[in-house]
């Protein structure tokens, strides 16, 4: 392990061996440093898991809404997600509502036919790259039939998300911040533009039909909207990618194994095992104990969830994909009032594609090993060659 490790452990984290695998690293950390105070981010930072799902689960204590303790926030990151309760419930409830109506009913046969219909053209060549020729375009299509909306432009959605996603880091590196911004404005145009003029059914027209009586701002509902996008697309697709190394580089007769599995179990293994989420933040309300420590009101707590999710504490032999693991309380998807809203379809588009790929290309195989994009909140492979046959 680089030597960094000792004196910036969460630089270290960007260095070519650790985007590789950050898990010894973060076992480290949980052994000799599972909470300190981070100059850089002015944050408290803890990995051990019961550390990070007390944060999670308590949202009188530890706030997703920066405003809380007299953070300014930017108009268009006031979402679901970074609203606490009760105004995020009132938030939650019409997205819920919203899916509640569209329902699942259709959507594996959708994501079905689109990974077969991808799949059939990538078929005749030798090999492709994963993430973008794959992955990325499926998740796409496919979160947009979901949503029922018209699919946006592939290339043009991979460079917005790359850019958001890279932004996630700007405490780390600040000259991220400014492409975020342009970024999200673009997505925001797209998604003004679905609910000023919704399609004729699917979620988006379901939420455009309740937001007048909902009692929601216009603007909160525009970008939950983009959230729920971003969600699908971007995290969605990551996480194939990094599912499909552990289960074809790391170790070659994985998909068989996962064919065999109970699929609900495996893809919630698979998603502890190799979820792109690997840190989010909170601000602490109230002076609270945690982790044999005294957080103060106003100070930032960062959680490491990739650490949380392979905490031997909570999971045994957390190093290992252990497909039918059960229980299986990983943080992957969040916790507590703030989980994830889109984790049903992810968990659905996952579960198919991979039962795809196994029963028609069980000769499926790595080409080259991958490669990692230097994000650290959300991780993700850069490029994986893989070939069908």
């Amino acid at each position: 392990m680089p030597d960094t490790v000792h004196r910036d452990p969460i630089i270290a984290l960007s260095s070519p061996e650790l985007l590789l695998d950050p898990y010894p690293a973060y076992e480290k950390l949980r052994q000799e440093r599972p909470v300190f105070f981070y100059d850089r981010l002015n944050s408290w930072i803890f990995s051990r898991y019961d550390d990070c799902i007390a944060v999670l689960k308590d949202s009188a204590k530890f706030a997703a809404d920066w405003r809380r303790v007299g953070e300014r926030m930017p108009p268009r990151a006031i979402n679901m997600l970074t609203l606490d309760p009760p105004e995020h419930t009132v938030v939650r409830r019409l997205f819920m509502d919203a899916l509640r109506a569209r329902g699942h009913t259709d959507i594996e046969r959708v994501i079905g036919d689109h990974t077969a219909e991808l799949l059939t053209a990538l078929e005749r060549r030798p090999s492709f790259e994963f993430l973008t020729e794959f992955a990325e375009p499926l998740a796409l299509s496919t979160t947009a039939a979901y949503l029922g909306v018209p699919a946006p432009d592939a290339a043009w959605a991979s460079r917005v998300a790359r850019a958001i996603v890279a932004g996630m880091d700007a405490g780390l590196w600040p000259e991220r911040a400014k492409p975020v911004l342009a970024a999200q404005e673009e997505l925001a145009g797209l998604v003004d533009d679905w609910l000023a003029h919704p399609p004729p059914s699917g979620v988006v027209a379901s939420i455009a039909k309740r937001a007048a009586g909902s009692g929601v701002a216009p603007a909160i509902i525009a970008n939950t909207v983009r959230g729920l996008l971003f969600s699908g697309y971007s995290s969605g697709s990551k996480l194939l990618g990094l599912v499909a190394v552990a289960l074809l580089h790391q170790r070659a007769a994985e998909l068989e194994r996962f064919r065999a599995a109970d699929t609900a179990l495996a893809v919630d293994e698979m998603v502890r095992y190799a979820s792109p989420i690997q840190a989010v933040a909170r601000a602490c309300v109230h002076d609270t104990e945690l982790g044999g420590t005294t957080v103060r009101a106003g100070q930032a707590v960062t959680l490491l969830l990739g650490a949380a999710n392979r905490d031997p504490a909570r999971f045994p032999d957390p190093d290992t994909a252990r497909l039918d693991r059960h229980p299986n309380p990983h943080l992957g998807f969040g916790r507590g009032p703030k989980s994830c809203l889109g984790s049903p379809f992810t968990a659905i588009f996952t579960r198919v594609v991979l039962r795809v790929l196994a029963e028609r290309y069980p000769g499926i195989r790595a080409v080259s090993a991958p490669t990692y994009l230097p994000n650290l909140t959300a991780r993700s492979i850069d490029r994986f060659e893989v070939a069908l046959r």
